[in-house]
């Protein structure tokens, strides 16, 4: 008889639905890597950039899997394009050797390179964006070098926006159950949102990058808006599914809590994008930014670091270095993430901003195993069990090998449940392996 891991990789894993296929498999997995944003908003030039680049491999982030450098925001001369050309103009002081001289220099450490834009007529700090010039932005891109794409939603024309308005839970952050009752004109029953401004703002890129001799990664950040989970996989790569994130860990459990209703729509080629990671930054305790990049991990999102790694600390790095979770996000046999198996603090499927599912679980090839997942939402220690007879994965027997992810500790035999006390907003990470 087949035990449950068997069953899991011999069944067909196909990519998520109508999802964006590009070619030597780009965007196969979530990508992996780190941001200018969150570390340093608009404060960056090309120094800045190399220095990421080289603590990525020195550091051995590399070597792990991570591998794109985004420039973000605030890269080009600010309110002009050449008056030749058309094309964005890379600001020369912060980068005098342009974007490609930068390209070059990534490349050469065996990296991939990222930039910004957005699919509006400025960015989000007031720069040059893509709309109505996403042909020449995706040729200039590709002539760079650019790997990877992020393009974002500020700023929108009045002529570019919507007839309907759309959902999305954490707009005030307090919709009950994700519902929004509030909204100004909300769209009638059956709305197909591909006929949306929206999505025409952000297939025009995705159809430019297709038409150009240059594999580009397409990140989408939409915010969750016109209803990107009904086409988001078929547009990009990933697809941002909320507002922004910031190092703060309510803001971190609320994202969470929508984004574990998506589970359904993340597989091969496009995840739904919770944002970049926050470990390192603001005043979250090493529990927090311990729980936050199991979450992000198990969800198979994205994992895109935020912080200075010139001067990231040992804790902080060993946590976005962990292997078990890695291999779990990474897996390339099997596509679907992990999916809560309860809620543990609520009950099941309840939509809570503070208390997002506490108990996770998911097949892994590349761990010859099930990962399970227990987070206490609370703000005070308290204890959580995983109970083998209530994950899927591991209903059909009672006793099973464990590995502590954090620790890499063998835990042996373990029968019937693993019990854990936890302190606030922290996370067990077990894997659990063959029958015993």
């Amino acid at each position: 008889m087949l035990g449950p891991l068997t069953l899991a990789v011999a069944l067909p894993f196909l990519p998520a639905a109508n999802a964006l296929v590009r070619k030597n498999d780009v965007g196969r997995v979530p990508a992996l890597g780190w941001n200018s944003w969150n570390a340093l908003g608009c404060d960056i030039n090309s120094t800045k950039v190399i220095t990421a680049a080289t603590e990525v491999v020195n550091l051995g982030l590399k070597d792990l899997g991570y591998e794109y450098i985004n420039i973000d925001d605030c890269w080009s001369v600010k309110n002009t394009r050449d008056k030749n050309t058309n094309r964005l103009i890379p600001d020369p002081s912060k980068f005098p050797d342009g974007i490609s001289g930068v390209a070059e220099q990534v490349h050469k450490l065996g990296l991939k390179i990222g930039i910004y834009s957005s699919a509006s007529e400025v960015t989000c700090a007031g720069y040059p964006a893509s709309l109505g010039n996403e042909t020449i932005d995706a040729q200039t891109f590709a002539e760079w070098g650019i790997d990877y794409l992020k393009y974002d939603n500020c700023d929108v024309s009045s002529n570019w926006t919507d007839t309907y308005s759309s959902c999305v839970p954490d707009g005030d952050g307090d919709y009950p159950n994700g519902t929004c009752p509030d909204l100004t004109n909300p769209a009638p029953e059956g709305y197909d949102w591909r006929t949306s401004k929206t999505y025409q703002r952000f297939a025009a890129m995705r159809n430019a990058l297709l038409n150009i001799d240059r594999t580009i990664l397409y990140s989408l950040s939409e915010w969750g808006q016109a209803e990107v989970k009904t086409w988001g996989n078929e547009t990009a790569n990933s697809w941002r599914m909320s507002g922004d994130i910031t190092a703060e860990w309510p803001r971190i459990a609320q994202i969470a809590n929508e984004n574990s209703f998506l589970m359904d729509y993340a597989n091969f080629w496009s995840y739904p994008d919770p944002d970049m990671l926050e470990i390192g930054n603001g005043d979250l305790t090493i529990e927090e930014n311990r729980a936050h990049f199991a979450l992000w991990a198990v969800m198979k999102s994205p994992l895109i670091i935020g912080t200075a790694l010139d001067s990231i600390n040992d804790d902080h790095l060993a946590i976005l270095k962990n292997k078990y979770l890695i291999d779990f996000n990474q897996d390339p046999v099997i596509g679907g993430p992990a999916h809560p198996y309860k809620w543990g603090y609520n009950p099941d499927g309840t939509f809570d901003p503070v208390h997002p599912a506490e108990y996770w679980s998911g097949a892994s090839s590349t761990l010859e195993g099930t990962l399970v997942l227990m987070l206490n939402s609370e703000d005070a220690t308290s204890t959580r069990t995983a109970l083998w007879s209530e994950i899927p994965e591991l209903k059909s027997h009672n006793a099973y090998k464990v590995i502590d992810a954090w620790t890499g500790k063998d835990l042996g035999c373990v029968k019937d449940k693993y019990k854990v006390s936890l302190k606030s907003h922290d996370a067990a990470v077990l894997v659990v392996k063959g029958r015993c």
